[in-house]
Formats: structure tokens, C-alpha cells, sequence
């Protein structure tokens, strides 16, 4: 049978027979009703392990995603502001500053504000952690060791 590990994999049904290499009836099982029934066992595991590592890929993608597009928002946001609003907030503060002023203040707005984004963008990256799916690696390896653990029996 397989091992549950924090319960994150459900459990298989029961072995067709009793025990470990014995019938209900007390005769030892044949080799290769044994042999296929550790392949389709290991077969199990494999697409456990596999749909472990999707859903944690998936939701790492999902928050990688996020910050990406936080950071693709700042960078928009820079080149529009630069296009469209500095010159009217570097004409509107020239009227009370010197013109080097005015154009000064308005690109130090728009370089915070980018900024700004860009910090709350890389952090979200950051959330998102390792692209390694780490639960799965970390059941497969835990699997593997019971299987050699009890190989060695």
C-alpha cells in the first residue's frame, strides 16, 4: 500500500489478497500476480507525484503571473506618464518655477510612482518562490526511501 504523507495522497484500495505474499488462504502468492501488483502500484504513484507537481506548478505559475504583470502595469505606466503627462505638468509648473524646475519635479513624480510598482511587482515574484515543484520532489524522494527501506526487508 501506499503512504500518505500529511495526508496530501489519497490512499489505495486494499490488496486483492492478505497479506504481504500470502492468500486468504494461506499459500504463498505467485511471483507474477506479486511483480504486477508492485507495477500498477508504482504506476499509481507516478501519477500521484505527477498531478502533485502540476497543481504546485500551477499555483506557482498563478503568482508569478501576478507579479509579472504588476511589473509589465509600472513599466506601461512609466511610459505613458512620460508621454502624456509630463509635458503638461512641466508647462503647468513652469508657470510658477523655472522651466529646468518644473520639468524636474514632474519626472521625480512619475520615476516614484514606477518605482512603487516595481517593488509591489518583485515581491509578488518573490511569493512565488522556486519554479521547483519542492512538496512533490519531497514526497517522491520520501516514497523511494520506503520502497528501498522495505526492498531491503
Amino acid at each position: 500500500m501506499k503512504s500518505s504523507v500529511n495526508g496530501s495522497r489519497p490512499a489505495t484500495t486494499a490488496r486483492p489478497a492478505g497479506a504481504a505474499g500470502q492468500r486468504t488462504d494461506g499459500h504463498p502468492r505467485p511471483v507474477n500476480e506479486l511483480v504486477h501488483e508492485a507495477a500498477d502500484l508504482a504506476a499509481d504513484l507516478v501519477r500521484q507525484e505527477l498531478r502533485l507537481a502540476g497543481a504546485e506548478l500551477s499555483a506557482k505559475g498563478r503568482r508569478a503571473g501576478r507579479g509579472g504583470g504588476l511589473l509589465g502595469g509600472a513599466g506601461l505606466l512609466a511610459v505613458i506618464g512620460l508621454q502624456a503627462f509630463v509635458a503638461a505638468a512641466i508647462a503647468g509648473l513652469a508657470l510658477v518655477m523655472p522651466l529646468w524646475a518644473a520639468a524636474l519635479v514632474a519626472g521625480g513624480v512619475l520615476a516614484v510612482t514606477a518605482g512603487l510598482l516595481a517593488l509591489t511587482g518583485r515581491g509578488q515574484l518573490r511569493k512565488a518562490g522556486s519554479p521547483v515543484p519542492e512538496r512533490a520532489v519531497a514526497t517522491s524522494r520520501t516514497d523511494i526511501d520506503v520502497i528501498k527501506e522495505r526492498a531491503h526487508r
